[in-house]
């Protein structure tokens, strides 16, 4: 028991690894560890037993539950390698593992019968970029993009026109192949993906030209888009169904995923439907109060700030954010006003403002009168202190 690698280890998946992860991870080091691929490594075949066992117990809520709790000691399963630790029955019985080998990974009967259903054409997503104000208003946007369409020459046949693909003389319209393989069982017989028709069932002797075989063309399609007041950046803002690509075998087409990038703004940030802003005020507007343009996306208001504004104080203006998306109402404006200094002053206008410091007696000052009082209180409590520092000087 103590030679026993943990489960986890084994398929290299954490702990809390969902069942999809499992089954990933087992599928992964399964087809890197079966003997009948690797004739050439002798460890293969104890590696490959060492997986199944591994994914059987981590694959059963169950046999999960319990190994988490007790390890390869669960008096239940009579240790490590008991009746519950070591088969196979993650896949359900001998076929399923072949079928997964020869199947999935290699283009079995599975894989072949998969083919020639129809399928459904892929998702497609288009990133369309808009201005902040497009984004904030709606708009209407015109875009071109391109996918694969259907071949008009060859109606999606691949054959060249006036031509149809045959029956694969292979596999005679079925798509498989029965194969013998060696295993760790011994010889099987199993259906494989037809190599000559690659699981189509039919051949093409002729291709067509436009489409060099394929059934698909490229084309470029042109869409008018709605985009609804609100959206935000990286939001999906429309889903366009069946202009993804084309489906296979009758299946229907994909669909048109159209995702806005929004560009940033001179002004403005945005945090969902409320907008912020900073606006530079002059010292008089500060000290006197008054009013202020404030920008706003639809153009300059005027706001009335109180006597005594203080540096990086913001306000909020409701109703001048956002449309809501979903919604009748909007967003608020918070703008910060930030006081500028001037840096150039004539000789008139700095004795100016000497003249109007020295008629402060400095109880206009709040923060100062208040950081003057903390002062002193500080010097008082550690005169002594100072005044051993100093001497020593």
């Amino acid at each position: 028991m103590a030679d026993k690698r943990d489960y986890y280890e084994v398929l290299g998946v954490a702990k809390g690894a969902s069942d999809d992860e499992i089954k990933k991870a087992y599928r992964k080091a399964a087809k890197a560890s079966h003997p009948d691929l690797h004739p050439d490594d002798k460890d293969a075949e104890r590696r490959f037993k060492e997986i199944n066992e591994a994914y059987e117990v981590l694959s059963d809520p169950q046999k999960r539950a319990r190994y988490d709790q007790f390890g390869f000691n669960d008096p239940q399963m009579g240790g490590a390698g008991g009746s519950g630790f070591g088969g196979f029955g993650g896949f359900g019985g001998f076929e399923d593992i072949f079928d997964m080998f020869t199947g999935s990974g290699f283009g079995g009967r599975s894989s072949a019968a998969r083919q020639n259903a129809p399928q459904r054409g892929s998702d497609l997503q288009y990133n369309l970029t808009l201005t902040f104000e497009e984004a904030a208003f709606g708009c209407k946007k015109e875009f071109k993009f391109q996918r694969n369409a259907t071949c008009d020459a060859c109606k999606g046949t691949g054959a060249k026109p006036g031509t149809q693909p045959q029956t694969c003389p292979t596999c005679h319209g079925t798509g498989q192949q029965r194969v013998t393989m060696n295993s760790p069982f011994g010889q099987v017989q199993t259906m494989r993906t037809c190599q000559t028709c690659g699981g189509k069932g039919k051949t093409i002797k002729e291709r067509c030209t436009k489409c060099s075989g394929s059934g698909f063309v490229r084309v470029t399609r042109t869409v008018t888009l709605t985009v609804p007041a609100g959206v935000d950046d990286g939001q999906n803002c429309k889903t366009i169904p069946g202009e993804g690509e084309p489906g296979r075998n009758g299946g229907p087409s994909g669909d048109l995923y159209i995702t806005c990038t929004v560009r940033p703004h001179k002004i403005f940030k945005r945090d969902r439907y409320d907008l912020y802003c900073d606006v530079p005020i002059s010292f008089s507007q500060a000290a006197l109060g008054g009013d202020i343009d404030v920008p706003t996306l639809e153009g300059k208001m005027p706001y009335t700030i109180p006597a005594g504004t203080q540096e990086g104080t913001s306000f909020r203006v409701r109703g001048q954010g956002i449309q809501q998306l979903r919604g009748s109402g909007k967003g608020d404006l918070y703008f910060t006003v930030h006081v500028d200094v001037p840096k150039h002053l004539s000789e008139r206008q700095k004795d100016l403002l000497r003249q109007f410091e020295d008629s402060l007696k400095g109880g206009e000052y709040e923060r100062r009168k208040s950081f003057g009082e903390q002062m002193k209180s500080y010097i008082r409590e550690n005169a002594e202190r100072f005044k051993e520092k100093f001497d020593k000087k």
